[in-house]
């Protein structure tokens, strides 16, 4: 019993003294990050204080020896600024599109017994494209008009007896009903005759033909389609985001990228008023000249310009850089015999086709364009 009793405080001792070298690790981990980070600290103190020093010594060094630091200075290319105009422009893709696009169809059903156009041909508005069968009407006329013959015989001789006063007036009235009743049943068979002729509403150029001789045809159906490319336009959707900007007379940039990216000057001709619930967005169109590489549905891209500034200073966009929340480019300027960099701060009111429209600059001041990273302000360049 003895050696039991003196057992427990030994145990005792042993946990206590495990506790303690467990904190006494955990304080001593906790001093090792404190310990870093103090460290860290401070090499970045030396590390300033090393570049400030090697600033004032290479200015130190440019002043005693021109010629040695010249030879160390970052080579760079510049241009100098001047005023011009400059255009601000929304930039949207649409095609191109026929004023006169028409698909004609057929006004009556029938069979087709002639097509008299071909792909590419030229044709004037009124000009009979296909023939549908209309055997059955042209036998009725022919029938009309044998009784027409005989109702216009008795009319004549009704009117003779009557101009007479021989005979009634009930005869010599209904001699002439009967004779203007069967001109109108004619007439009304050539409508119908007339409605078997598909014919063109537009002069154009015939670019479909979509019906053969022998096949049936009924009302609605496509038959041939005729284009018009004198009077060409191009479509296109804007975002509402410039619902306030973009209006009817506005000048546009149309830029045709099928055709080597050629550009062709035009105004807006039209500009919706409703905006489309899905894609935000409102139509518009151009009205373009008639030129015969221009082809329907071909893609253009057009550039709205709805404001223009006469002359304004433009750089580059991408020798803008963002340095502390400022935009900063560096320009050369003329320090004694050195040529030094010269950081400025720019406001840029807009940026279009890789241009920048910036404010901060004069007219003449010569823009770093080739080895504007990494400089410093005042440093020695070389051109």
């Amino acid at each position: 019993m003895k050696n039991i009793r003196t057992m427990k405080p030994n145990v005792y001792t042993s946990i206590g003294a495990l506790t303690l070298v467990a904190l006494l690790v955990a304080c001593g981990g906790g001093n090792e990050v404190d310990k870093k980070k103090d460290e860290l600290a401070e090499k970045k103190k030396e590390q300033a204080a090393l570049t400030a020093e090697i600033k004032k010594l290479e200015v130190e060094l440019a002043k005693l020896s021109p010629d040695s630091t010249k030879l160390k200075a970052k080579e760079i290319e510049v241009k100098e600024v001047s005023p011009r105009a400059f255009d601000h422009y929304v930039q949207t893709q649409g095609s191109v599109d026929a004023e006169d696009n028409i698909l004609v169809s057929a006004r009556s059903a029938g069979v087709v017994t002639q097509v008299y156009v071909k792909e590419g041909q030229q044709v004037s508005k009124g000009q009979v494209l296909a023939q549908i069968d209309n055997s059955v009407i042209q036998r009725d006329i022919d029938a009309q008009r044998s009784q027409l013959a005989l109702a216009t015989t008795v009319y004549e001789r009704q009117k003779n007896l009557w101009d007479q006063k021989i005979g009634t007036e009930v005869q010599y009235l209904q001699a002439k009903t009967n004779k203007e009743s069967l001109e109108r049943q004619i007439a009304a068979m050539q409508e119908q005759q007339d409605m078997a002729r598909i014919k063109s509403p537009i002069s154009g150029t015939i670019d479909e033909v979509a019906v053969k001789v022998g096949e049936n045809i009924a009302p609605g159906m496509p038959a041939v389609r005729v284009v018009n490319t004198g009077d060409l336009k191009v479509k296109a959707n804007v975002s509402e985001v410039f619902v306030t900007r973009v209006k009817k007379g506005n000048r546009v940039r149309v830029v045709l990228p099928d055709l080597e990216n050629k550009e062709i000057e035009a105004t807006l001709t039209f500009v919706g008023k409703n905006i489309d619930p899905l894609s935000r967005t409102f139509p518009v169109e151009v009205k373009l000249k008639s030129q015969a590489d221009l082809r329907p549905n071909m893609t253009a891209v057009i550039k709205v310009i709805y404001h223009s500034e006469a002359s304004t200073l433009v750089i580059p966009a991408n020798i803008i850089q963002s340095i502390n929340n400022e935009k900063v480019v560096y320009i050369a300027e003329s320090n004694g015999k050195d040529t030094v960099a010269r950081r400025k701060v720019v406001k840029v009111s807009g940026v279009f086709d890789n241009l920048a429209q910036i404010e901060g600059l004069k007219s003449g001041d010569k823009i770093i364009t080739t080895g504007y990273q990494g400089l410093n302000d005042g440093e020695v360049v070389k051109l």
